[in-house]
């Protein structure tokens, strides 16, 4: 599918403490642990627990959430397809680290490797 400004803005304007229940909630569905959640975040964007509730407090929007964030040099080996999107083909920055986020989460409730997900190996 081929994105529109419209949807990076939708993108842009939602607020990570509107989405993070629902991430926490489809890797516990699957068996995984808020722990985990929280390492694959961390691994993505630097934020450790603390700042991750501060961000979820004043409501940050992904567009907020993603420029605070140290996204790590491994992030642009996150390939693949998440919500019918082609990562790869996302020229939008926000929009991309969104969706590394969503297929990060989309792994570890799949149940991959921490390794894999991580992109240790």
């Amino acid at each position: 599918m081929k994105t529109t400004q419209e949807h990076h803005d939708r993108i842009a304007k939602m607020t990570f403490a509107s989405v993070y229940p629902h991430l926490l909630a489809k890797v516990e569905k699957k068996g995984r642990t808020k722990d985990e959640l929280h390492q694959v975040i961390q691994w993505l964007t630097g934020f450790n627990n603390k700042h991750l509730q501060q961000l979820i407090e004043e409501k940050a929007t992904y567009e907020t959430f993603f420029q605070k964030a140290k996204l790590n040099p491994n992030a642009h080996l996150i390939t693949g397809v998440i919500c019918g999107y082609r990562i790869e083909e996302i020229d939008n920055p926000t929009t991309k680290q969104a969706r590394y986020l969503d297929k990060l989460v989309d792994e570890l409730a799949k149940g991959r490797k921490m390794d894999k997900i991580l992109r240790k190996g």
